[in-house]
């Protein structure tokens, strides 16, 4: 049997999402290794999983799906609350529910989308900092939003990869992307089929600077044609990174948050 499960998680203190070896998991580890061994309890088995997107170290996520296949007969409550049980308390099991055998929580997904936080004021944040970026430069979100639209459509986003991404090639297509203020805070909400290493981070990075009139709104779309990282903005911290969670096609009947409205 298949199972799919969406996962929600507290980045911090983690190594990531990625499974390390055996001598690097130590400390707090990955959240993979976390959630894999809980499943294995609940199994009885060793279970391995597939998630949608991977996330870096102190990135977040709202809707992690996973998938993993196990010849345990246990309800979805069972798997939702007893996986929970086993968990450190910075992750959770939100819903599981089978699925078929030709789903994948990584291939099928047509889109995943992501929302960065930070809080535009001259003082730090106390409350809530682990999931707030902070920047005291005064920043025009308009402005960063009208930069924003030059990302859109499938393009090259080699300027906005890290050196260390892995990906076979750099075009990914950017379906979606806006920049508001509410109140003191700025908020980017990012919709791609995929994402490169850092690529959301090193976006955000780059708006930062047109939103602080250090940089015209046209150079976004200059960064975009150069594609050269070396001449972007910086790498915008993790804290603020949230991972909202893929999208799939009505046909796989996941929740309604994981699945694209027609």
């Amino acid at each position: 049997m298949r199972v799919a499960i969406g996962v929600e998680y507290d980045g911090h203190g983690f190594h990531g999402w990625q499974r390390l070896g055996k001598a690097a998991e130590t400390g707090p580890g990955s959240v993979q290794a976390a959630l894999e061994n809980a499943l294995s309890r609940v199994a009885a088995h060793p279970v391995v999983t597939t998630c949608a997107g991977r996330t870096d170290a102190g990135v977040h996520a709202r809707c992690q799906v996973v998938h993993f296949d196990t010849d345990a007969v246990r309800t979805p409550r069972a798997w939702m609350l007893g996986t929970t049980a086993h968990l450190p308390p910075a992750v959770c099991v939100r819903w599981a529910q089978p699925v078929s055998d030709d789903f994948s929580a990584r291939f099928s997904a047509r889109a995943r989308h992501y929302r960065y936080r930070l809080i535009n004021r001259p003082v730090r944040p106390a409350l809530h900092r682990q999931y707030l970026s902070w920047e005291l430069r005064p920043l025009d979100a308009d402005a960063m939003h009208r930069a924003a639209q030059a990302l859109l459509g499938e393009q090259d986003f080699s300027a906005f990869r890290t050196v260390h991404c892995q990906a076979p090639h750099a075009r990914r297509d950017l379906q979606r992307i806006a920049v508001k203020r509410d109140g003191d805070e700025v908020i980017v909400e990012v919709q791609a089929n995929a994402f490169l290493h850092h690529m959301v981070r090193n976006i955000v990075g780059s708006l930062l600077v047109v939103g602080a009139g250090e940089q015209p709104e046209a150079w976004i779309g200059e960064l975009l044609a150069g594609r050269d990282r070396s001449v972007a903005g910086p790498t915008a911290p993790a804290a603020g990174l949230v991972f909202l969670g893929p999208l799939y096609p009505p046909e796989w009947a996941l929740p309604a948050e994981v699945t694209l409205t027609p």
